[in-house]
C-alpha cells in the first residue's frame, strides 16, 4: 500500500536555482535534464492510498470536516491546472474535484461556464486532461474526483471511460446530469473499477427519491445547497440545515454540501450545521480566471484556499 505524504511547500517554493545534465541517447539524440526535476519527481511520486469514503472516515475519527475545492481543467491552460492541483493539495485540501470542460454545462453558472469555454478554446479535451492527470496524481496525497457530464462518457464508452480514469488514479466521479434511473450501468462499471460514483440531491428532490439517491451514492452524498446552477451567493440557505438532518436520518454515509459556498464564513456555517464536507467551486475558479497571469492566479489560489481551509480548523 502506498503511503500518502502531503507536500508542505507551496508552488512558489519550488522555483529554486537548478543544474542540468546533458545526456546523449543513442544513436544521436540528446537532451538537457534538470537535476532538480529528477529530485522532485523522486520525492513527490506518492500515489494517494485512500479513496473518498476512507478519507471521510478518517476525518470523522479526528472530528474534522472535509474541504473539497473544485477547479476547471485547462483554465487558463493544463500546465497551470497541474500546478493548481499541487497548490490545492499542499494547502490542506482533503479531496479535489476537477471539472472536465464541456460545451453545454447545464448545472454550471456563469463563472464555471466561462472557464469551460476558455478551456475548450485552448483545445482542452478529455485525452489531454487524462495525460495531465497521469503525471500529476502520483504527486498528490488528496484523492481526485472528476466532475463530468454524461454525454462525454457515453461518447467514449462507459467501460472504456471507467478503466481510463482508474488507470490514472482517479478515485471518484460526479456526473450531475445523469438521472438516477440511468445510473445502473454507470454504477456497475464504477464498482468494477473501484471508482466511487457520487450522486447529487437537491432542495427540490422529493424525499422518496432522495432516499434512493442516498442509498445508491458512493464515496459521499453531494447535497446541492440551492436551486439552480453553481455560483457564489451572498448567503447559504437555512434550508440546508434541515436537508442535512433529513439525509442523515437515512444514511451514515458522509454528506458534502456544494453550490453557492464561496466564503470562509459560509464554510464555517455549513460545517456547524453538520456537513461532513464543504465544496467550494466558483469562487476558486474565478480567482484563476480573473488573474492577469498564471503565476498571479496560483498565488491567489493559495491565499484563498488557506483562508477557506482555516475556517474548518
Amino acid at each position: 500500500m502506498a503511503i500518502a505524504v502531503k507536500p508542505t511547500a507551496s508552488f512558489l517554493h519550488l522555483r529554486k536555482p537548478e543544474t542540468h545534465l546533458f545526456i546523449r541517447f543513442p544513436p544521436y539524440k540528446s537532451a538537457v535534464v534538470s537535476t532538480r526535476r529528477i529530485a522532485e519527481m523522486a520525492a513527490l511520486t506518492v500515489t494517494p492510498s485512500l479513496g473518498l469514503a476512507e478519507t471521510f472516515s478518517n476525518l470523522k475519527k479526528e472530528g474534522k470536516v472535509a474541504f473539497i475545492p473544485y477547479i476547471t481543467a485547462g483554465d487558463p491552460d493544463l500546465s497551470t491546472t497541474a500546478e493548481a492541483l499541487k497548490v490545492l493539495d499542499s494547502c490542506g485540501s482533503d479531496i479535489i474535484e476537477l471539472g472536465v470542460p464541456y460545451s453545454d454545462p447545464l448545472a454550471d453558472g456563469p463563472v464555471i461556464q466561462a472557464a469551460a469555454t476558455r478551456s475548450l478554446a485552448k483545445g482542452t479535451n478529455f485525452d489531454a486532461v487524462i495525460s495531465m492527470l497521469k503525471e500529476v496524481i502520483p504527486q498528490l496525497s488528496s484523492p481526485v474526483a472528476l466532475f463530468t457530464y454524461y454525454n462525454p462518457i457515453l461518447k467514449r464508452g462507459i467501460e472504456k471511460f471507467m478503466s481510463t480514469v482508474k488507470d490514472v488514479g482517479v478515485h471518484g466521479l460526479v456526473v450531475p446530469d445523469v438521472p438516477l434511473e440511468e445510473t445502473e450501468l454507470l454504477r456497475k462499471e464504477a464498482v468494477k473499477n473501484n471508482i466511487e460514483l457520487v450522486l447529487l440531491t437537491t432542495p427540490t428532490t422529493p424525499k422518496g427519491r432522495m432516499k434512493a439517491i442516498v442509498k445508491a451514492s458512493e464515496g459521499f452524498v453531494y447535497l446541492v445547497s440551492s436551486v439552480g446552477v453553481t455560483g457564489a451567493r451572498a448567503s447559504v440557505s437555512d434550508r440546508v440545515q434541515t436537508l442535512l438532518q433529513e439525509i442523515k436520518e437515512e444514511t451514515t454515509k458522509p454528506v458534502a454540501v456544494g453550490f453557492g459556498i464561496s466564503k470562509p464564513e459560509h464554510v464555517k456555517q455549513v460545517a456547524g450545521w453538520g456537513a461532513d464536507g464543504v465544496i467550494v467551486g466558483s469562487a476558486i475558479v474565478k480567482v484563476l480566471g480573473d488573474a492577469k497571469s498564471p503565476e498571479e492566479g496560483l498565488k491567489e489560489l493559495e491565499n484563498l484556499t488557506k483562508s477557506l481551509k482555516s475556517a474548518l480548523l
